[in-house]
């Protein structure tokens, strides 16, 4: 199967750059390139993407925006999102989780972590930057980054509708572990596990992991660790 990439950034000489990385790869192609948000948006419908590597600050309709429509649109929900920004520890991280990006990269990575990003992204696993670390997103987001209000009944509603296992899965994988990890702690299959995911997803309506993190750590089920 081949990834359908799009790429979304004001900067032609970036999109020219990524273009050539993502064709010499032979499970990927790249089927657009958009100079601003809403240009993202429609190609992302159009070309049928399957990745979006979409940079935050665009003229326009910026990157945070874009996502937004894309989370929101029901003929997008196989659509992935990757934020591409040049500062990776700042209040973007949060705020392009909670816009329902499957992750973020910062512009000066490596050519073998953008192409894995685009492969993880596809698989529905959360991203994570080396630099960006999971546990400086947990304390982002348990003190509100983006200045959101407090997490209240809605998300209480939905933790209740978890099974007691599907809430252990779910504290695991905003740990950061993949569904091998969680099913050697459990002692289950990863099988068992994915299922799981899957319903969790289903029954808090996340995209993919990334969300179920975002949802973990802004209900409280999780709390970030002070190291």
């Amino acid at each position: 199967m081949t990834i359908r990439v799009l790429l979304a950034d004001d900067q032609a000489l970036l999109r020219s750059a990524f273009r050539v990385l993502v064709d010499s790869e032979p499970d990927m192609e790249v089927v657009g390139e958009a100079a601003d948000g809403a240009e993202a948006v429609a190609l992302a419908r159009s070309r049928r993407a399957d990745v979006v590597l979409m940079d935050i600050r665009m003229p326009g309709t910026d990157g945070l925006a874009a996502t937004r429509m894309i989370s929101a649109d029901p003929d997008l929900a196989g659509v992935r999102v990757v934020m591409l920004t040049t500062f990776e520890v700042d209040e973007y991280v949060v705020q392009s989780l909670r816009a329902g990006a499957s992750g973020f990269l910062g512009k000066g990575a490596e050519p073998d972590e953008l192409l894995n990003a685009v492969r993880v992204a596809a698989a529905g696993e959360a991203l994570l930057s080396p630099v960006a670390t999971k546990g400086l997103i947990a304390t982002f987001l348990a003190q509100g980054g983006s200045g959101d209000e407090a997490p209240g009944e809605e998300y209480a509603a939905k933790l209740a509708a978890l099974t007691v296992r599907e809430r252990e899965v779910l504290v695991h994988v905003a740990g950061g572990h993949s569904n091998d990890e969680i099913a050697e702690r459990l002692a289950v299959s990863p099988l068992t596990v994915k299922t799981h995911v899957n319903r969790a997803m289903a029954k808090l309506g996340a995209r993919d992991r990334a969300q179920l993190v975002v949802t973990a750590y802004e209900s409280g089920l999780v709390r970030p660790r002070v190291e």
